[in-house]
């Protein structure tokens, strides 16, 4: 028992971590969107503006706007137009200043060049310059203040910090042209009382990237040797700062201009101002976030290193997985990861508390090829701009943002629901093969399990006779059994050789033995013995029944249900609907569904048996075992199984026409619950069940869902109703249509406690959604708006509609 119980523990931590893992899940969106307009020349920087436009440099000054989603809006040469003697130009990185609206190029002929964003248009520049600015970077610091610095081919950091930007610009721009731009020197620039100008000698080698980071009020330069591979540094020295604000206090009250000499020859910062880090094969990228207090840095040595940025002793972690070297990194804090890429073109998602890689995209399903100049990444578009052979964009798969009103149970459609009355838990099952188990009493969540199909969907699901195991059937052909209280798989039930879908199954017992019972797309049914104490995992059929293999359906069963003791009915896609003694295994009757008079063409019409459900004692008509089935056109049929099936009656269900997906009935089969395929659910007493063809009124009728609902189940002894639906919830409902909630919804109902539920209110979903409005030209019917709000409307008008 003690090894039981650790067991079911292990078995519950297990899933309870997995649960987790699913919940941080992220992918981008395979392949990547491309833009092939590259000409083979390198594009030397990406950035996006603040409405999403992705803006592009080539080396050539070639510069381009696309929309996210790299559609061209926008083209020019910077370089190539104007005088035709002009010689050429190359540009070595780029950034935009989105306050002032303007981009920033800095090129090979040491400058530092201005244009209009909006127009391309040539503003001003800045030359003669020491060096060629390799990388180039722009914050805004406040108050009209930004901050330009770049690093170079002498390992130094430049930094040229303009006060009063707006003016000092237009000044600029008003001054002679060279070129057809206007010009300024550095050595003139820098005697402006709003520009003060700082050089660092902080590297041994060239400088690979250098950003100045706001919250940290710092610059971050990084290169590829190990003496000093990136190195965190103040922007003026701390240690004279308060004298330089002195001189410059003194130099605006006098009125008197700055006579600085410019120097080139760079400072070296006191061993207070910086933080050094000594990073074996040097550092080509990092990034830096104030959230998390991390600093990652990548290279040539395929690793991606964590650091607390005030320590440089050893890093926090290190994120192992990529092949080549990395020549791109990037924290998102919002959703704690890091994207990260490496010249093999391979791109992984990293979670940072983890420290695991979520997700990869290798060449070949993204797509990108090619030598890799640079990439970006967009937290606004959720986006990750990568230049090749062409310019690429992968887009992460977001989960749908829901309205403030809306509620989901699961992050994709439930296939199917029920109820345990042993614990008194609810359990969904999703097309994501994920398992959820909720409190029946509250509506909370008390476990999830997933992966459970080997990632296939699961189709249906059913309990034991006791309510303390579930079986799952889903598109793998495969049925299993669970302990649903830790998701440990008891046994897994297949057949050999080719699986076709399983679309339907059931728990029965017949004399003292229990089974398992499944149909599908095999058109056959497997039945399983339940042998509990079994300690092979995997477990075949018992031989099929002689009466299926000769006398079986010829095409894809969809329901299965019993009528105990020996009773058992299947249907199927075409309309036929055998009826079974399940102890002899023989045919014991067969029913055609009815075409309705108006319809005799059954190739135009669905003739599909999506559900079936058995009814005892139908005193009026004279039937002690009665069989509905739903039928065309919204309509359900009445059979005598005892009469060799006789055909009944018929009624129309659906006041829509809509094809009923899911029928249930109270214990003592007095109420009929039948679920359409656009949401809405229609409650029929059975006493009211007539001999002639008229259709009996509906007691009650409100929209639950707003697409199909694929589980419905009456829990007698609360008198309450449980649904589901492919629009991704759960919910449950009084006997008289009242809203009582969606499972995993904030606030916590109690079943017997009617002020704690939703009514009055009802789902919002369903409120907004067009086919719950009556004007809708599909549902061209007389019907009531408050049918979705106010349930008891039994008299709703019963109107003929339109097909969908």
């Amino acid at each position: 028992m003690q090894g039981q119980f650790c067991t079911h523990m292990l078995q519950e931590y297990k899933e309870k971590e997995e649960t987790a893992r699913r919940s941080k899940q992220v992918a981008f969106i395979l392949p990547a969107t491309m833009n092939a307009s590259g000409h083979g020349i390198p594009i030397v920087n990406i950035h996006s503006t603040r409405d999403g436009t992705v803006v592009t440099v080539r080396e050539d000054g070639f510069v381009s706007l696309c929309s996210p989603e790299l559609k061209p809006q926008k083209t020019k040469d910077m370089f190539n137009e104007g005088p035709a003697n002009r010689k050429s130009k190359w540009v070595s990185d780029f950034t935009l200043m989105v306050e002032y609206n303007k981009l920033v190029i800095a090129t090979g002929d040491r400058e530092i060049q201005l244009y209009e964003l909006s127009t391309l248009e040539p503003y001003c520049q800045i030359n003669a310059l020491n060096t060629i600015p390799l990388t180039v970077d722009y914050s805004y610091t406040g108050s009209d203040k930004c901050c330009v610095l770049y690093g170079d081919t002498e390992g130094c950091v430049t930094i040229i910090l303009i006060s009063s930007v707006g003016d000092t610009l237009r000044l600029w721009n008003k001054l002679p042209k060279i070129e057809n731009i206007p010009t300024i020197a550095i050595d003139n620039a820098v005697l402006s009382l709003n520009v003060t100008f700082v050089r660092w000698k902080v590297h041994q080698d060239w400088v690979t990237q250098a950003n100045y980071f706001p919250n940290f009020q710092a610059v971050v330069s990084s290169s590829n040797e190990e003496s000093s591979s990136l190195v965190i540094g103040c922007i003026l020295p701390l240690t004279d700062a308060e004298q330089q604000l002195n001189e410059i206090r003194e130099a605006c009250y006098e009125g008197k201009a700055k006579n600085i000499q410019l120097c080139w020859t760079p400072q070296v910062r006191a061993s207070c101002d910086q933080t050094v880090f000594n990073i074996y094969k040097g550092v080509k990228t990092f990034d830096l976030c104030q959230k998390h207090s991390l600093l990652a840095t990548g290279g040539m040595d395929r690793l991606i290193r964590l650091w607390n940025p005030h320590f440089t002793g050893k890093p926090t972690g290190v994120l192992k997985g990529h092949a080549a070297p990395i020549v791109f990194l990037c924290i998102s804090s919002e959703e704690s990861q890091i994207f990260s890429v490496s010249t093999d073109n391979t791109v992984k998602i990293w979670h940072i508390q983890d420290q695991c890689c979520l997700f990869t995209a290798d060449p070949k399903e993204s797509g990108i090829h090619g030598d890799i100049s640079t990439c970006s990444y967009s937290p606004a578009m959720k986006c990750l701009y990568i230049a090749a052979d062409c310019l690429a964009v992968l887009s992460l798969k977001l989960r749908p943002r829901l309205h403030s009103r809306l509620m989901a149970s699961h992050n994709e459609p439930v296939m199917c629901c029920g109820f345990s009355e042993e614990f008194r838990q609810v359990v969904s099952c999703t097309e994501g093969s994920v398992v959820k188990v909720w409190d029946f009493d509250s509506g909370q969540q008390v476990f999830e399990f997933g992966g459970t199909h080997d990632l296939s969907s699961i189709t249906c699901m059913t309990f034991d006779l006791k309510g303390r195991r579930l079986i799952t059937g889903g598109t793998d052909g495969c049925l299993k059994i669970w302990n649903f209280n830790n998701g440990q798989c008891l046994k897994t039930l297949k057949k050999d050789g080719e699986r076709h879908e399983v679309c339907d199954c059931l728990f029965l017992k017949v004399h003292r033995k229990s089974y398992v019972m499944s149909v599908g797309r095999a058109r056959r049914i497997d039945i399983y013995l339940d042998i509990p104490e079994d300690s092979h995992h995997v477990q075949k059929p018992q031989p099929s029944w002689q009466d299926d293999m000769k006398n079986g359906h010829k095409d894809d069963i969809l329901c299965v249900a019993q009528c105990p003791p020996s009773l058992l009915a299947t249907s199927s896609y075409n309309g036929e609907i055998i009826v079974w003694n399940v102890i002899s295994g023989r045919v014991q009757c067969r029913l055609v569904s009815p075409l309705p008079a108006q319809h005799q063409n059954a190739e135009a019409l669905d003739t599909s048996v999506p559900s079936i459900i058995f009814l005892k004692n139908l005193q009026q008509l004279s039937l002690t075992t009665a069989l509905l089935s739903s039928g065309a056109k919204g309509c359900v049929n009445l059979w005598n199984v005892l009469s060799e099936g006789k055909f009944v009656s018929t009624f129309k269900a659906s006041k829509f026409q809509q094809k009923i997906t899911k029928m249930a009935k109270t214990d003592k089969d007095t109420l009929l619950y039948a679920a359409d395929r656009i949401g809405y659910i229609y409650v029929y007493s059975t006493e009211k069940f007539a001999p002639e063809q008229k259709s009996p009124r509906a007691e009650n009728v409100w929209r639950a869902h707003t697409s199909t609902i694929t589980g419905l189940q009456v829990v007698d002894n609360d008198q309450v109703l449980l649904t589901s639906s492919t629009d991704h919830t759960v919910r449950l409902w009084s006997a008289q249509g009242e809203f009582i909630g969606t499972f995993g919804q904030p606030e916590s109902w109690n079943v017997h406690i009617s002020s704690s539920w939703m009514h009055p209110g009802v789902p919002f979903e369903v409120l907004i959604d067009p086919l719950s409005m009556p004007d809708n030209e599909i549902l061209n019917a007389i019907t009531c708006h408050s049918d979705a709000m106010t349930p008891g409307r039994a008299e709703a008008d019963r109107g003929e509609v339109k097909t969908l």
